[in-house]
């Protein structure tokens, strides 16, 4: 062999070291990818949590008047409760009061009258009794048997 054709080791070498720049030239351009890659997710990261701040900050008053319009309307349902429990009773202290006012007297007048009417029967009685009585009489002694 002359000297001017590379020995095959020699060539075998140059390929193993083309082989290594591709390999390193390959992870170069995949190790700067990842960095614009990861770059651009934390551009995209920052957005988002920009864009999102505001809306958490909105969510968060909203449920703050969302639970301060919840406490206000137990109040007054409270208060409606009340209201309706003092009605209700004073509705019934009117009725007993009418009851003893007017129906009871009522009774007691009612009551009467049906005495004055039974005395008063009672009497028409009595009378109807004595002229009955003494023609009874009269019609025994006309009687023959």
């Amino acid at each position: 062999m002359d000297g001017t054709w590379p020995t095959l080791p020699t060539l075998f070498l140059g390929v193993i070291a083309v082989a290594t720049l591709v390999m390193a030239a390959i992870q170069i351009g995949a190790a700067v990818y990842s960095a614009r890659l990861a770059r651009r997710i934390e551009q995209t990261v920052s957005q988002l949590q920009r864009d999102v701040q505001p809306l958490i900050g909105r969510a968060t008053l909203v449920s703050e008047e969302a639970a301060r319009m919840v406490s206000m309307v137990a109040d007054q349902v409270e208060r409606a409760d009340a209201m309706l429990t003092d009605l209700a009773r004073r509705v019934d202290d009117t009725v007993t009061l009418v009851q003893n006012a007017v129906v009871t007297p009522a009774r007691e007048g009612l009551a009467l009258l049906a005495g004055i009417r039974a005395a008063v029967g009672a009497l028409r009685g009595l009378r109807k009794g004595r002229g009955e009585g003494s023609r009874h009489e009269e019609e025994d002694a006309l009687f023959i048997g």
